[in-house]
């Protein structure tokens, strides 16, 4: 697993998923990143059809200035989506951590697995299949990190989520 954000591989997965017809309904779909995305959606939004879906997932950080390495079970992947006319919308942002060695108050973007992407993917479908075609909702109920056990401490201070009132750490 790589520590280095890397949007392209979010963009390939949701491609592929969308061949493999996670969404077969004759809708595009297409994932946009939005790095100032919150989760307060307004009354104009919902009128617009906007939803929010946050997941918590598990990657990996590496501290630009003393390259250090930190994984994490509890990273914010925060979706919007919506269906206009035949044409879905996904914005999407990740929520970074700073360096507990550095203290530079810098949020750094974590790296993800192909595994990790693909189950919050798969994760944002089924919510999308729910809210925008009426289809039961397939998840687990918890995000994929809430199986995962949580070993050392959560450090609010130095979460980009938990700054922003949307960590996972909540959902324990």
């Amino acid at each position: 697993m790589s520590t280095d954000w890397v949007p392209s591989l979010w963009m390939e997965t949701f491609d592929e998923l969308l061949n493999d017809d996670e969404l077969d309904y004759g809708d595009s779909w297409t994932l946009n990143f939005n790095y100032g995305l919150t989760d307060e959606v307004t009354v104009d939004e919902r009128k617009r059809g906007w939803k929010v879906f946050s997941h918590c997932a598990f990657g990996k950080f590496q501290c630009p200035s003393c390259q250090n390495i930190w994984p994490s079970a509890r990273i914010v992947v925060l979706f919007r989506y919506r269906l206009r006319s035949n044409r879905g919308t996904v914005l999407m942002r990740p929520f970074g951590q700073a360096c507990r060695r550095c203290h530079n108050d810098e949020f750094e973007l974590p790296g993800f697995s192909e595994d990790a992407v693909e189950r919050a993917l798969l994760r944002l479908f089924s919510k999308i299949r729910k809210n925008c075609y009426n289809e039961e909702d397939d998840s687990d109920g918890g995000s994929a990190g809430s199986r995962k056990k949580f070993t050392k401490p959560h450090e609010k201070s130095l979460c980009e989520g938990c700054q922003m009132g949307i960590c996972c750490e909540d959902e324990d």
